[in-house]
């Protein structure tokens, strides 16, 4: 059954027992926490140590499994200490960025170069690194995925596939989706409008307001077997309630159960009464 998650870094303005909270009332299996620097540290690598009992206690308390970690980052630093939190924490994936910029042959090698060699690292770990394609950066595209895909042969390195980038490189994520599924461990989630830099505003990312076909995307990743998380990444500006943040989860956790119930990758709720 493949599991459905969100980023905390929804909720980067609240602590994380109020996300977690919010999160599980939206009816997520778990959550993918938010180690980003400078927009949401819900866990602070440098002192992880520290939040891990208390992160345990909440997820716990709560059931929520802890499905990923984005660092966003490839410095090798923060790296080790996210694989070692990870570690403690029993989060199977980290997820990265690629870094470099769009379309420069030494930013792209560079950052193949140094996936391999974290992804080696995390390996020693126990955990799995992937990485999305990402607007703007070295890896944008599928090409540059491919790329990354046949220069790492790591069975700890993988893909995450985030089909709104993918949308906004003017391709379309249902048929980019099955050239690249076979490495794919992991999914970042969320529509857009149109196919500018940026994804929008909080609303215009709930799953099922956009323009990208998310129920071919989702049908071509049940098709393949993909069974590994799906986790809604909607980032927004400061300013928006815990009402508003809810809403954007709860529409799109409600689509995404729906469009994965009706093929067959999710079971029925475990929310509604059985009687």
């Amino acid at each position: 059954m493949i599991q459905l998650g969100i980023n905390s870094v929804l909720f980067k303005e609240y602590d994380f027992a109020t996300a977690a909270k919010h999160i599980q009332l939206c009816g997520y299996d778990g959550i993918e926490i938010a180690a980003i620097k400078g927009m949401c540290e819900h866990l602070e690598l440098d002192r992880w140590n520290e939040q891990a009992a208390e992160i345990k206690q909440i997820t716990e308390e709560l059931g929520l499994k802890l499905l990923s970690m984005e660092v966003a980052s490839l410095d090798e630093n923060r790296l080790k200490l996210a694989f070692e939190a990870a570690r403690e924490l029993g989060i199977p994936i980290v997820n990265v960025g690629p870094s470099g910029k769009s379309d420069v042959v030494e930013d792209l090698t560079a950052s193949i170069e140094k996936l391999s060699r974290m992804a080696d690292l995390a390996g020693d770990y126990g955990v799995t690194l992937c990485v999305k394609a990402h607007v703007g950066q070295a890896v944008y595209n599928t090409p540059t995925t491919l790329r990354a895909m046949e220069s790492i042969d790591s069975a700890s390195f993988g893909i995450d596939m985030d089909p709104s980038h993918i949308f906004r490189a003017n391709e379309n994520p249902e048929e980019a989706l099955a050239q690249v599924v076979g490495r794919v461990k992991h999914i970042h989630i969320r529509d857009c409008k149109g196919r500018q830099a940026g994804p929008g505003s909080i609303e215009a990312q709930a799953c099922g307001r956009g323009d990208i076909n998310l129920i071919d995307y989702c049908k071509v990743l049940v098709e393949s077997g993909y069974d590994g998380p799906v986790n809604l990444e909607v980032i927004g500006a400061k300013g928006h309630s815990l009402a508003q943040l809810a809403i954007v989860a709860a529409e799109s956790r409600g689509y995404l159960n729906a469009v994965l119930k009706s093929l067959g990758a999710r079971e029925n709720d475990s929310l509604l009464p059985t009687h």
